[in-house]
């Protein structure tokens, strides 16, 4: 049987900023009523991390939740947890209206540090990102480039970006060249 790896095998560039492969992590999509109790508990109880309000997300080193849409979740996990987690998840919500499903390996992560980290983003993507309008632990789907990818601000010089594992190498040489171009003392 083969190892699972990323689709971009651990590579980081170095530089003004830092764009590096955030390794295997466990994510489920987690579709249904995000105001029932059940829903918030489940997610709590997997992840530890608290549920987050619409256009945020939270995260505990590899355990997050991410808001996605009205009705979906995307519930973050380390990999070998998934299959608990899942099945944790089956178990909470058992006769409720739900999906979850496992989708850690059709997504790339990546991680944006630095000072720069909030330049480099907005030169990709149509947000604002100024600091009065996107704070830590903000949370957007949208594009970087011509795809869809989804990101949020652990810290104030952290970006952790998701994108289908298809387009994770565009991304990051994306992310590398905007990060190369240097700053635009934008904000």
């Amino acid at each position: 049987m083969s190892e699972p790896v990323t689709e971009l095998g651990g590579k980081v560039v170095e530089g003004w900023v830092t764009v590096r492969d955030a390794g295997l992590c466990g994510m489920i999509t987690l579709r249904g009523d995000l105001e029932s109790k059940a829903v918030k508990d489940i997610c709590k109880k997997v992840t530890g991390v608290a549920f987050p309000k619409p256009l945020s997300a939270g995260a505990d080193g590899r355990s997050g939740l991410c808001w996605m849409s009205p009705d979906e979740m995307l519930v973050m996990v380390p990999y070998a947890d998934v299959q608990m987690a899942l099945s944790d998840i089956h178990s909470a919500l058992q006769g409720t209206h739900y999906a979850a499903e496992n989708v850690s390996d059709a997504r790339s992560v990546m991680f944006l540090e630095g000072a720069g980290a909030r330049e480099v983003v907005a030169k990709l993507a149509p947000v604002d990102l100024h600091p009065d309008h996107f704070k830590v632990g903000d949370f957007r789907r949208s594009r970087l480039g011509q795809v869809a990818a989804a990101f949020w601000m652990r810290d104030e010089e952290t970006f952790e970006i998701v994108c289908f594992r298809s387009v994770g190498d565009y991304c990051f040489s994306l992310l590398s060249a905007s990060a190369e171009a240097g700053p635009v003392s934008v904000f």
